[in-house]
């Protein structure tokens, strides 16, 4: 064993000796903190850590209790009943010590997870500094953690609950924000956010490395990384540092340099953000989760293609885990809803992009929308920038996320969903297209004909098609093309400055395919491409218009 490891080893082990109690304190998680919100009307799971074989009382000032017995490691869990929303109530837990837990209310609570887009902070996005300054609400709770990666599984984060004031909402997620404050308004009860947000992370990260490995794309990424860490040598990657340090120095190398560890120690190291960012969190008692993530998998048209068989192993192995290891107390198949990526990159020209990786993630979540029971997409085709990977757009997109929950999770008036593709017919020349979820209509976004459909016969060359608006259908045809045999809508990157299909509540209709023809070459794919990251180039910026929306 190497002295870098050695250290590490012995590092661990002495923060394991802690953790089981070398004094008979009990401790807690910081998600059992003052100011905390406790899902209602369960078994909330409370869990911590004491010395081995202590009895821990949890008791809440509502009136119930809870008892646990520490294990040989010392963690120790209980299962406290909640009651109807309301508040704010103590939480006391004891051991052979006390600790007072106050400000604990109960409501409703959502896990808000993915990459840089869900972390996006409200005060840079569009109307966020003005939104943001009244947002005085005290039953809406914000448990936002640090950036945390690892290669082995974490118990704790470094986070704290705190109350919705003009300050913390400036650093909450705008997308997370705009989601819970839409359901405390309209539900009238509190509601808390476990928001667990990574810049620059793929899917793979997200879920354990080992239920991955039967996918050959995954599985690949990690021999590759395993191999390459196995060569590691941390006295070879201290002299790159000094000699990558002096270069710096001389003005020869730009960006501060920084110690080269093993790629399975990364952040892109499928199950290292699990490890840092949800094993932490789980099983706190949720009634959902949201997730914003998918630019990482979008680098190209095959690896997007797989986020079909991604986003349903994640959804399940959340759902699963949390069930089993809450005793039942979250549900075997609670909400998840999730965002389709927004227009970015030059504005679409022609009438599909074949090469548009961000066209078929998109139906990647339509897909996975459509075949996953309890989950939903909120569309964000119409939100993007052809500059920013980072949009500053974000409202639409929390309030459409609040319309799935509100209509599918708390059975509310909403309509969930702009137009929603269900079915096609051949009609002579013409295909009609029918949609569900059409509100009180479909609409053009804006004034003019819609010109974001294409149309191909059996040579499956795709022209630009007249769209028109017939009731609740759209009739799709093109000069030339006689006997059409499938229609794409808005397939490209960023197809968000033409002219979309809505419905008349302003929500945008998910881009589409009815064919089923391939959309890659399977034999010259590397998977291993996707570790480079997105480099964006110069594109003129354009202001995306659309519909206001009326709920």
């Amino acid at each position: 064993m190497n002295r870098t490891f050695k250290f590490l080893s012995l590092t661990a082990f002495a923060v394991l000796a802690l953790s089981v109690g070398v004094s008979a304190d009990v401790r807690l998680p910081a998600l059992f903190s003052d100011n905390m919100i406790l899902q209602q009307q369960i078994g909330a799971p409370i869990w911590g850590w004491a010395s081995p074989g202590e009895n821990v009382r949890v008791v809440g000032s509502w009136g119930k209790a809870a008892t646990a017995i520490a294990e040989e490691n010392g963690s120790w869990k209980a299962f406290l009943d909640t009651p109807s929303y309301g508040g704010p109530y103590q939480l006391t837990v004891k051991g052979r010590n006390e600790i007072a837990i106050k400000n604990v209310i109960i409501g409703e609570v959502w896990l808000c997870a993915g990459q840089s887009n869900m972390g996006w902070r409200l005060s840079a996005t569009m109307e966020g500094e003005a939104d943001g300054a009244s947002a005085h609400y005290p039953d809406f709770r914000i448990f936002r953690s640090e950036r945390a990666h690892n290669h082995e599984p974490q118990n704790d984060s470094v986070a704290a609950w705190k109350e919705c004031s003009p300050e913390t909402a400036a650093t909450c997620s705008a997308v997370t924000y705009y989601f819970a404050l839409k359901l405390h308004q309209e539900l009238g009860i509190p509601v808390g956010v476990v928001l667990q947000p990574y810049a620059g992370t793929p899917i793979e990260g997200w879920m354990p490395r080992d239920i991955q490995l039967g996918d050959p794309r995954t599985r690949q990424i990690i021999e590759e990384m395993d191999a390459e860490s196995s060569s590691y040598d941390p006295e070879e990657a201290k002299i790159q540092l000094a000699r990558a340090r002096e270069l710096f120095e001389q003005g020869k190398r730009k960006g501060e340099p920084r110690l080269r560890t093993p790629s399975n120690w990364g952040h892109q190291y499928p199950g290292n953000i699990f490890n840092g960012m949800i094993h932490p969190v789980r099983p706190y008692g949720i009634r959902g989760a949201i997730w914003y993530q998918g630019e990482r998998n979008a680098k190209d048209v095959a690896q997007a293609a797989n986020y079909v068989n991604q986003l349903p192993m994640l959804i399940d192995y959340y759902r699963s885990s949390w069930h089993e290891l809450s005793e039942g107390n979250v549900a075997r198949d609670f909400p998840f809803y999730f965002v389709q990526l927004p227009g970015w990159l030059p504005v679409q020209t022609e009438p599909v992009e074949p090469d548009a990786a961000w066209a078929v993630s998109r139906e990647s979540m339509r897909l996975v929308a459509n075949s996953v029971p309890n989950t939903g997409v909120a569309v964000a085709v119409d939100t993007g920038d052809a500059v920013l990977l980072h949009p500053q757009d974000k409202k639409p997109i929390g309030l459409r996320l609040a319309y799935l929950a509100l209509k599918q999770t708390y059975g509310r008036d909403f309509v969930e969903y702009g137009p929603f593709f269900k079915s096609h017919r051949v009609a002579g020349d013409k295909i009609i297209l029918s949609f569900e979820s059409i509100g009180s209509g479909l609409m053009a976004g804006k004034k003019g004909p819609l010109d974001t459909f294409a149309i191909a016969g059996k040579d499956r060359r795709f022209v630009w098609a007249d769209a028109e608006i017939k009731n609740d259908t759209v009739v799709v045809s093109a000069r030339g093309v006689s006997s059409p045999v499938a229609v794409r809508y808005a397939w490209a990157d960023n197809p968000s400055q033409r002219n979309l299909l809505y419905n008349k509540e302003g929500i945008p209709a998910s881009p589409f395919r009815t064919d089923a023809w391939p959309l890659f070459d399977a034999d010259n794919y590397d998977p291993v491409e996707q570790l480079k990251p997105i480099k964006p180039d110069g594109y003129e910026q354009v202001e995306v218009k659309r519909p206001r929306m009326t709920q």
